[in-house]
């Protein structure tokens, strides 16, 4: 049996595999700094908002002209949001819907420049990201005219799954429902198969695994970039050699047949998946051992 390694403590929900679609911060300061490769610099439209970096007075700003406030979060020559930005704002179907709609506002986690959140905050950019929890980049909040978190994505999202989140905020629907639930009441696409990879298991009772690591990959048929994440790194010798340590179980996040969860509910896979907050496919979400 392969060694174990140690994983977080807690339950770990990421929207995506944080290998792939997201760029993991990392708090502590190397003793020698080296060359990053594999960045990409963004350049950000120049249709972002200008702001004085006056939160609360942006948020009221765009309330008055029946907008929201996107809070962009980046890190320079972070590879997801320069595809983010090039995908999503700055070449994506609905980018006049974007600017009739929202005012956009980036903000560098690393950066210096003085923000006054609310009355009570004025921090730097890096702090306000600390106070957030940013954890990965790109990160991506939307408030509302009280200057309240309503959705936030972590990590990068498809085209079609920002154009979900757009929509969803938009229509002010998270007065009602949730991200997950607002996706699911529409016509499902059928985009993509079930792929096989020689890690994966078939477990139905994920209790009777939970005393080891354990990684759970949550796809459906509507996934867009399930394929990509297949083709990708779960064809990685570096990946597959880190899966060794795992217990690798998918499920279908819309199925309705029964499960056990790791911690002994009887539940379905669409049940476990809402209960985690995922509304993103492919999802993977990793347990420690118990």
């Amino acid at each position: 049996m392969p060694n174990r390694v140690p994983m977080y403590r807690k339950l770990i929900p990421m929207l995506c595999l944080s290998l792939t679609l997201v760029w993991p911060v990392l708090d502590a300061a190397p003793a020698a700094r080296g060359k990053v490769t594999g960045g990409v610099a963004s350049e950000h439209p120049e249709w972002f908002k200008e702001s004085f970096l006056d939160i609360a007075e942006d948020v009221s700003q765009a309330s008055e002209a029946g907008k929201h406030v996107i809070l962009f979060l980046h890190l320079n020559d972070c590879p997801y949001c320069h595809r983010m930005v090039e995908e999503n704002f700055k070449h994506a179907p609905y980018t006049d819907f974007i600017k009739e709609n929202f005012d956009v506002i980036q903000l560098n986690i690393k950066g210096d420049r003085e923000i006054a959140f609310d009355e009570k905050t004025s921090v730097s950019e890096k702090e306000l990201a600390a106070l957030l929890k940013v954890r990965y980049t790109p990160t991506v909040i939307f408030l509302d005219s009280n200057n309240k978190p309503v959705l936030r994505l972590n990590g990068y999202r498809s085209v079609r799954d920002f154009g979900y989140a757009l929509q969803f905020v938009q229509q002010k629907a998270y007065l009602e429902t949730t991200l997950s639930r607002f996706i699911e009441s529409r016509p499902p696409e059928k985009l993509y198969s079930f792929r096989d990879h020689p890690q994966l298991q078939q477990i139905t009772d994920l209790q009777a695994v939970a005393g080891e690591p354990l990684a759970i990959l949550f796809e459906d048929s509507s996934c867009d970039l399930c394929d990509e994440l297949h083709d990708g790194h779960l064809q990685q010798p570096s990946i597959r050699s880190v899966l060794e340590h795992f217990t690798f179980v998918r499920l279908d996040a819309r199925a309705s047949t029964p499960i056990i969860d790791p911690e002994g509910n009887h539940t379905t896979p669409r049940e476990f998946a809402e209960k985690l907050g995922l509304s993103y496919r492919p999802g993977i979400v990793l347990y420690d051992r118990g």
